[in-house]
């Protein structure tokens, strides 16, 4: 890459707005991924006895829906992070393009 249109683009306010809140929000959702993966797998050590409790008369336990729950959940964070890309991010990332290209 050219030196002069990265030093353009580093010196770009639209490029250091999109780079705080693509940080910020990567962030945000990262802790809490790991809140929500960490938790469960401390719930999975520390907690067998409520996650041993059976759900109805079958051989389903607690744990079954809240393990589904935590793939269910990096699928909602995947998501929203991808609407938010799709819209906002590139949004900021084109206008960054059209001030640094002539």
């Amino acid at each position: 890459m050219d030196t002069e249109l990265a030093r353009r683009i580093a010196a770009n306010p639209t490029y250091q707005e999109l780079k705080h809140k693509r940080d910020r929000y990567g962030w945000v959702l990262a802790v809490l991924m790991l809140v929500v993966y960490y938790g469960f797998v401390l719930l999975v050590a520390f907690g067998k006895d409520f996650l041993s409790r059976p759900l109805g008369s079958g051989v389903m336990t607690i744990g079954m829906p809240v393990g589904f729950g935590v793939i269910v959940f990096t699928i909602v964070i995947t998501a929203f992070y991808v609407r938010r890309a799709n819209s906002e991010f590139d949004r900021l990332s084109d206008a960054v393009v059209k001030a640094v290209t002539p």
